[in-house]
């Protein structure tokens, strides 16, 4: 509808909305909640308002539209009206959006990558706006700029990185890391810094950054290296960006250590000296060199040979096998050979100078032919090395030997030489027959080679020997075994993901695949204990929390590569070390307490319960008062709460206080709490009289006032609160010429007329009024005088105000006013003739003394009429008690009759 009428308007009108085209831009971090005011459009592009110069009358109400409602439109609202733009509920992901490093551009209807951005890290969200009525029409186009927030962390493409330095690298070698960290984040939120976590004091890190901003760590070599020694370190690499505060991301890094041809082969001695008889049979070994070389594989490879010094008649007279080094006897010795050879043998290794040794034979001459020593292996045999499994038991054979005379002239005998498990018997019925076999266990772990003889003696001392080698062949009877049964980790708390515990080692006694050990967690370890089957490197893939649990205990095993396979058990313990990143809490968010008035300073008001999940200092909590330390103190031990002052409600009835706690971190954390003093009412105040305000005060009534007319009232407050301001008024003394006459109310304090007034009833009345209230467990009370004086009129107020200076003496009535409280009909009736008998005795022992009094009143008048004493003019009455009455105010009070 919108374009229709866009054509219908004109083609001029058209052309003016276009040249009104405007551009905002804004700016705003991604990931902000709904409602978070991005601009003002009206006010931007200072469009007239309702509230500008211009009558609101006379102003069309802007609105405003988006162009349309695609990809763009839904992380935005625009009110219509006052084209206030803010976030929708759809959070912005920068890195979601803006996949290309260049930015991308996100239109109100479609996606599209764009270059034109504020720099090349910018996110752009365009939106197209229409702004109605047609007099203010323009398309204005809204550019919001997404700006990044470090929400991600490094993280490495792969957990684990393995790199080969050569044992010969020279220091300051860099190599290049194949696998860098990866961050969405730009800039400085993304990765920044590489470090090693044990760089074992011959590595460090370095980062080049190319042309494209991007980082690359390298290893630097800072030391000497040596296969030898170690061929392999394990650490790992930490990534950290620069945002604030910083993220980190780490991966296991094992750099092996690569041989080069840097060792050559060697003899353990120079010189070997040997004997050889010159009846020696061809095939004879003579002698065995053997050369160790230190590297590995191609590098450590040995072949032996003679010396070109060596003669040729030596070289042909003994063999030289340039792989094993055993020298053998390879043609017949005649009475030409020479005695003593000298064999100069080289052991020649790879890019090496060759180690020598020499061999000095001596070849003795004999005229008999000796005995003969003939073999019969039982065991498996290979070029005179006898081969036997270590698992294999006692007494088993390992070959026959027949021994004899040639020339059949002389005794033979033999025996066994050498050490080792072996034992050589005669093997009966046989005269000539001699079965080797083995005496004890054997060991591979222990020995694994022997070197035996089996010397045949004549009876002319003339020997031979035959040399037999047993070699021994490895079983899997060893399980690995740990360097350690109990490993003891600890690690902090809020650890990063992947972190690294240690590196658990076993050994295997066994060989080859026999002794190679893999690594395995137990059953009862946690899923997030991640254990390197090749490595035995132990990590934590998740974040540990103390507070959720403090020691881990589980086992790990070691399985080797045998058949079957073998294992041993070690038990792992690790122990979450305490941070302070729990703050104190309190049980309560809000404390009220309720605390009698006038409670003693210092007592116990109450006991604030604070608690801290950490462990050690950081759990330690001091409590403090921040507002009102003035009044209060705070036991920061055990929490109780305490008033330096004794506490009165009627002058403050509460007190709002805020507790801090504070914990022995560094930093500390706090937290607070609000607590409620509320300061309930005791009964420490008596009744106030307010009216009348003295004791003086006195009212006129008139004789023709009607019985039940209301005369004056005893109005009192009490500062009390509850039933302890309940106030309840009774008359307990009374003075007049028929005091019974006046009444009041125990409620309201309503004095009231009772009985019509006669001419003998003129005079002053005095009423002692208690104002009592209900307090407990004593109630309080107060007392005025009521003075009504009942005439016609007033004619000599310096004879009233004279009376009423004089204290009277009045017979007190202890009775307790009852209001409030409703007695039931059988109370009524037990005591309801009571108080009639009692006040019309009272009504009559009245009428007696006021008459009495009245007489001897005219006499005295008459008698002396220059005298007016005053208290010769009252009436005596006698008084069971005496009472104070407190003057507030001389000055008497006239009060009208109502």
């Amino acid at each position: 509808h919108l374009l229709l009428f866009l054509l219908f308007v004109g083609p001029f009108n058209c052309f003016a909305s276009y040249s009104r085209a405007t551009e905002l831009f804004y700016s705003l971090n991604e990931g902000l909640p709904a409602g978070v005011l991005i601009g003002s459009l009206a006010r931007d592009l200072r469009l007239p308002t309702a509230g500008g110069q211009h009558p609101a009358s006379l102003q069309p109400p802007l609105s405003f539209t988006l162009a349309s409602h695609g990809l763009g439109g839904q992380y935005v609202q625009l009110d219509n009206r006052s084209g206030e733009l803010h976030t929708s509920a759809v959070e912005i992901d920068r890195e979601a959006l803006c996949v290309e490093s260049s930015g991308a551009t996100i239109f109100g209807g479609s996606a599209a990558v764009s270059s034109s951005s504020p720099s090349p890290e910018s996110c752009l969200l365009l939106l197209d706006v229409l702004i109605l009525p047609q007099e203010y029409f323009r398309l204005v186009k809204v550019k919001i700029a997404i700006r990044d927030v470090n929400d991600n962390a490094p993280r490495f493409p792969v957990p684990h990185i393995r790199l080969s330095v050569p044992e010969n690298a020279p220091v300051n070698t860099r190599l290049a890391i194949e696998h860098p960290a990866l961050d969405p984040d730009m800039g400085t939120n993304g990765v920044q810094t590489y470090r090693l976590r044990d760089n074992y004091g011959v590595f460090t890190l370095d980062v080049e950054e190319n042309e494209n901003g991007e980082r690359t760590p390298y290893l630097i070599v800072m030391g000497a290296l040596d296969r030898e020694t170690q061929d392999e370190y394990v650490t790992v690499i930490v990534a950290e960006d620069g945002g604030t505060p910083p993220l980190v991301g780490s991966a296991t890094l094992t750099i092996g250590i690569s041989d080069i041809n840097d060792n050559c082969p060697q003899f353990n001695d120079s010189q070997l000296n040997v004997t050889l008889y010159g009846n020696s049979s061809l095939g004879t070994r003579v002698a065995t060199v053997h050369a160790v070389d230190m590297d590995l594989g191609s590098n450590a490879q040995i072949t032996y040979s003679y010396s070109q010094k060596v003669p040729q008649p030596s070289r042909d007279l003994f063999h030289l096998n340039e792989s094993t080094g055993i020298i053998t006897l390879s043609t017949k010795v005649d009475g030409d050979t020479p005695k003593l050879h000298r064999l100069i043998i080289l052991g020649n290794g790879p890019g090496c100078i060759p180690a020598v040794i020499t061999v000095l034979v001596t070849i003795i001459k004999v005229m008999m032919r000796p005995p003969e020593v003939v073999p019969r292996f039982i065991a498996n045999e290979v070029e005179g090395v006898v081969y036997l499994k270590e698992l294999e038991p006692v007494n088993t054979p390992i070959a026959f030997f027949t021994i004899k005379d040639p020339d059949e002239k002389y005794k033979v005998s033999c025996y066994l030489e050498g050490d080792g498990p072996f034992g050589l018997s005669p093997y009966k019925p046989y005269n000539n027959e001699y079965l080797l076999e083995t005496t004890k266990p054997l060991d591979f772990e222990t020995q694994q080679l022997y070197e035996i003889s089996v010397v045949a003696w004549n009876s002319e001392g003339f020997h031979v020997k035959k040399v037999v080698k047993v070699q021994i062949l490895d079983d899997n009877d060893n399980s690995p075994v740990f360097s350690e049964e109990l490993i003891e980790l600890s690690i902090e708390e809020n650890n990063v993901p992947n972190a690294f515990l240690t590196k658990l080692h076993a050994t295997d006694a066994d060989s080859g695949e026999r002794g190679q050990v893999s690594y395995f967690l137990g059953p009862d370890a946690p899923s997030y204990f991640v254990l390197d089957k090749t490595t035995g490197v132990l990590t934590v893939s998740t974040q540990l929390d103390r507070e959720e649990k403090e020691k881990y205990r589980y086992t790990v095993k070691a399985v080797d590569s045998g058949f079957p396979p073998r294992e041993s058990i070690a038990t792992v313990t690790i122990t979450v070390l305490d941070k302070n990143d729990n703050s104190p809490r309190f049980i309560n968010k809000d404390f009220s307490f309720f605390v009698p008035e006038n409670f003693p300073g210092f007592g116990e008001i109450g006991v604030i319960s604070v608690t801290d999940a950490d462990a050690g200092q950081n759990g330690w909590v001091a409590l403090s008062v921040l507002n009102g330390s003035d009044i209060f103190v705070i036991d920061t031990g055990k929490g109780v709460l305490r008033a330096k002052i004794s506490l009165d409600r009627e002058q403050q009835s509460s007190y709002v206080l805020w507790i801090e706690a504070v914990d022995g971190g560094d930093p500390a954390l706090s937290s607070t709490a609000k607590i409620t003093i509320l300061l309930l009412d005791i009964n420490d105040n008596p009744p106030l009289v307010l009216f009348p305000q003295s004791n003086m005060s006195y009212l006129l009534v008139l004789p023709s006032t009607l019985p039940g007319s209301p005369i004056t009232e005893v109005y009192a407050v009490d500062k009390d609160t509850g039933m302890n301001a309940v106030i309840a008024y009774s008359i307990i003394g009374r003075r007049g010429p028929r005091p019974e006459s006046f009444r009041i109310d125990p409620k309201t304090g309503n004095i009231t007329l009772e009985e019509s007034l006669m001419q003998n009833d003129y005079g002053l009345y005095r009423l002692l009024v208690k104002v009592s209230d209900h307090g407990y467990p004593e109630p309080l009370h107060s007392t005025v005088m009521v003075n009504l004086f009942v005439n016609d009129t007033v004619s000599n107020e310096s004879y009233i105000e004279s009376l009423l200076r004089k204290e009277p003496d009045i017979s007190v009535e202890e009775k307790q006013p009852q209001i409030s409280i409703e007695p039931t009909h059988k109370k009524m009736e037990s005591a309801s003739c009571m108080p009639t008998l009692v006040a019309l005795s009272i009504i009559s022992l009245g009428s007696i003394v006021l008459v009495t009094g009245m007489g001897i009143y005219i006499c005295l008048r008459k008698g002396k009429k220059h005298h007016r004493a005053d208290e010769n003019l009252e009436v005596q009455i006698p008084l069971n008690g005496r009472i104070n009455l407190h003057m507030l105010e001389k000055k008497p009070m006239e009060i009208s009759n109502i």
